[in-house]
């Protein structure tokens, strides 16, 4: 189902203040849903809002992600795209909004729409002291797979991702790009219909990154449903099918990366639609220099001292 912007996006009014004691500024309170999210589609949002203290993190967002496409989810910083993901998978209960997994509500039944899902942990929410393999064995079983199945998925995986000679390593002991790889195959073992993936080819050497992008295009042609968060528009523009453009907790633009794009390229699009881009400021003093190397020698003349000359002794002058 196609959206414009007008129905993309939830409108929200403040709530009424009493005129002689006015109260302090609340955040907006979002209106009814006015159109059902699609049964359809692989993830389904409606009117998806929450908010932190004062700060409006999602604004009553919505958006359909077909089943079997590679979903690039881009915007700048604070633009709630986390926020949103983190609702969408059951990590964070929205202050209203509806998102669907595949049909289901993932609010009325949170433990099915886990199980549909996989989500790529950050390294500070892993178990670093287990080995890569018995942390790929424990996200197993901890979705109800046996022993020996894990232990032949966890394999594959880490052959897969050129982790195979630190399998018995800690994974404390990993670097930033191995550990980024380890929290991927964590999502992927139980085999879910659909990937959350925050940024993650952030850290990852470019033999390796093209391995997971590989991976992951092959896993969508296969039915598979990719949604990644990202900040390199190169990459979203290479590999997404389609993307949504966030910012301000809103949706700008979604749609087929071509359609979005509009003709332009991905990023000059981006920056057209979240707008904040601003001339370089000028810093007076900092020239890289070229202040002190052109500065004037004559104004001030240093003369070497030099040693003065002995005066003759007597005998000498004799």
């Amino acid at each position: 189902m196609s959206l414009d912007n007008t129905q993309r996006n939830v409108g929200f009014q403040p709530p009424m203040m009493p005129a002689a004691a006015p109260a302090p500024a609340q955040p907006s309170q979002p209106q009814p849903q006015a159109w059902p999210p699609n049964p359809n589609a692989a993830v389904s949002i409606r009117g998806l809002f929450k908010h932190f203290d004062r700060k409006i993190a999602v604004n009553g967002l919505a958006l359909d992600i077909p089943i079997g496409s590679f979903y690039g989810l881009v915007g700048p910083n604070g633009a709630g795209k986390t926020t949103t993901l983190n609702m969408v998978t059951g990590l964070l209960v929205p202050d209203a909004g509806t998102a669907m997994i595949l049909g289901h509500d993932v609010w009325s039944d949170v433990n099915t729409a886990k199980r549909m899902i996989g989500v790529m942990p950050q390294p500070d929410q892993i178990f670093d002291r287990l080995t890569g393999l018995q942390l790929l064995v424990y996200s197993g079983m901890l979705r109800g797979m046996s022993r020996d199945e894990t232990t032949r998925r966890a394999q594959d995986l880490l052959n897969a991702f050129d982790l195979a000679g630190a399998a018995n390593t800690m994974v404390t002991d990993y670097s930033a790009g191995m550990t980024k790889k380890i929290c991927l195959a964590s999502a992927m073992i139980h085999s879910p219909r659909i990937l959350v993936l925050d940024e993650p080819f952030e850290s990852v050497d470019p033999v390796s990154s093209a391995n997971l992008k590989d991976i992951l295009i092959e896993y969508a042609k296969t039915g598979g449903t990719v949604i990644i968060s990202s900040h390199v528009m190169a990459l979203v523009e290479k590999m997404c099918t389609h993307v949504a453009v966030i910012n301000d907790g809103l949706v700008c633009a979604a749609g087929t990366v071509d359609e979005v794009a509009a003709g332009e390229e991905l990023e000059d699009r981006f920056l057209q639609l979240v707008g904040g881009r601003h001339e370089a400021a000028h810093l007076a003093w900092l020239d890289g220099g070229q202040a002190q190397a052109q500065a004037p020698t004559s104004a001030q003349t240093i003369q070497p001292i030099l040693p003065t000359p002995a005066t003759p002794t007597d005998e000498a002058r004799q």
